[in-house]
């Protein structure tokens, strides 16, 4: 990788321990190197030194009382990494996962899928190792308003915009909004994914499933083919993975498989997804209980997977949709989905496929869309969500998914022609990762050097 070796080397000795996000900035630096070459003045502007350094980095405690009236404490996060393009913009984790090198993997991400949506939005991410599972009501309240008192003074409509993610859905954005409100005095499009009766956008949270089986429509229409009566595996139980599941089942295919960290569910007839939204709705249960209506169906406990595997991807079927988690989708999974017969694979999540399943899915020719672009439908109705807030004006659902659907069709096309341009038709990581990159470095040049 020549220089670029010395790069990864500096990033691990100035910030060591961050796993993700060297896997995240090492494959960039790769698909960019075409681009490097053809265009020196990004080296000489040292373009590539800024984007991988945040610009603002918040490390915080967040203390409050369990219902014990036990003082607990966790660490907060907000990673502000770019702002050329505009606000910065990504969602907040709460997962007990999360640590400064996740959440800096997830940050860099940001920058390059909101660049390839074409909208004004810079790139950030956020979170705590808090784990909403198991808290009653009031704990997932004091919490949230205890991580915004401490991040409400570094964000803002026209400075940073926060969404949800794992482990931070309608009730924390809700809890998080009231308490910014309440120290802030302000009634202001600062938080995306609220509820439509005070700022939300119809359409936010199915945005990220549905964008994703839009995107994969359209890597389908290139090689001449349909998502209808396609058989589709999922990953994931959460909103990304039930709302996937959703729109394949309105577009006339058919999702057999979803999971949790308890294990895998297959349903060869078919997912029953108003079953499956009602199970995890309820106290976030147990995919198992799905067996109760559906007798049919099967659930395999994840201590049963085969080594190194996930149950997930062992099925036949034409489509996949890593919607979970980060490097959930190995190398061997990837082979195995190759070998029967997958021919499009289109990431939910983010960075869900490890570099050696990335390198399957390249050499065999089948579709991949990578999750900087088939992802990015969650951040586009966030920022359509802005829109909304800042002119005070509330849109239809239909008018939503329309502007979804053509969104997601301009980041295929970005992709695809950024591919075509360097001499790899169809290698939609180069492509999104050039188009992205382009876009950012672009601003940053014309802005100077700051």
């Amino acid at each position: 990788m020549g220089n670029f070796s010395d790069i990864l080397v500096g990033l691990q000795q100035s910030s060591p321990g961050q796993t993700e996000f060297y896997q995240a900035v090492e494959e960039v630096l790769e698909a960019l190197t075409p681009v490097l070459e053809a265009e020196p003045r990004y080296c000489d502007e040292g373009v590539l030194e800024r984007l991988l350094e945040p610009e603002r980095q918040i490390f915080f405690r967040v203390a409050w009382v369990d219902d014990n009236g036990r003082v607990r404490v966790n660490k907060g996060y907000r990673v502000q990494f770019n702002s050329a393009l505009g606000p910065y913009k990504g969602g907040l984790r709460f997962h007990p996962s999360v640590n400064g090198g996740i959440i800096k993997f997830l940050g860099f991400e940001q920058i390059f899928k909101n660049a390839l949506t074409g909208l004004p939005l810079g790139g950030g991410k956020g979170g705590s190792d808090f784990d909403p599972k198991g808290r009653s009501q009031g704990e997932v309240m004091r919490f949230c308003q205890a991580f915004m008192t401490a991040l409400y003074r570094h964000i803002g409509a026209t400075v940073d915009v926060p969404a949800g993610d794992i482990g931070v859905g309608h009730r924390e954005i809700g809890y998080l909004y009231g308490q910014y409100r309440r120290l802030s005095g302000r009634f202001e499009g600062v938080l995306t994914g609220k509820s439509a009766d005070w700022g939300g956008s119809l359409g936010r949270k199915e945005a990220t499933g549905y964008g994703c089986v839009y995107f994969a429509e359209n890597m389908l229409a290139e090689r001449g083919e349909s998502i209808a009566g396609k058989t589709c595996l999922v990953s994931g139980a959460g909103n990304v993975a039930i709302y996937t599941m959703e729109k394949l089942t309105e577009l006339g295919a058919r999702p057999v498989t979803c999971s949790d960290s308890t294990g895998t569910l297959v349903h060869h007839a078919g997912l029953d997804v108003p079953l499956l939204k009602s199970i995890k709705e309820r106290d976030r249960g147990a995919l198992s209980a799905y067996l109760e209506t559906h007798r049919d169906a099967h659930f395999i406990p994840a201590s049963d997977y085969p080594q190194g595997r996930s149950a997930v991807w062992c099925e036949n079927a034409d489509l996949a949709f890593p919607c979970a988690t980060q490097n959930e989708l190995s190398g061997s999974d990837a082979e195995a989905l190759v070998a029967n017969g997958v021919i499009c694979v289109s990431e939910g999540a983010n960075m869900p496929c490890t570099r050696d399943a990335v390198s399957v899915f390249l050499k065999s020719g089948i579709s991949y869309g990578p999750g900087k672009a088939a992802n990015a439908g969650g951040v586009a109705v966030s920022q359509l969500e802005m829109q909304q807030n800042a002119a005070m004006a509330s849109w239809s659902a239909e008018r939503v998914d329309t502007a979804l659907r053509t969104i997601m069709y301009d980041i295929h096309q970005r992709a695809s022609h950024t591919a075509r341009e360097f001499g790899v038709q169809g290698n939609l990581v180069l492509g999104a990762n050039i188009a992205g990159f382009r876009r950012v470095a672009d601003a940053m040049i014309e802005q100077g050097v700051f």
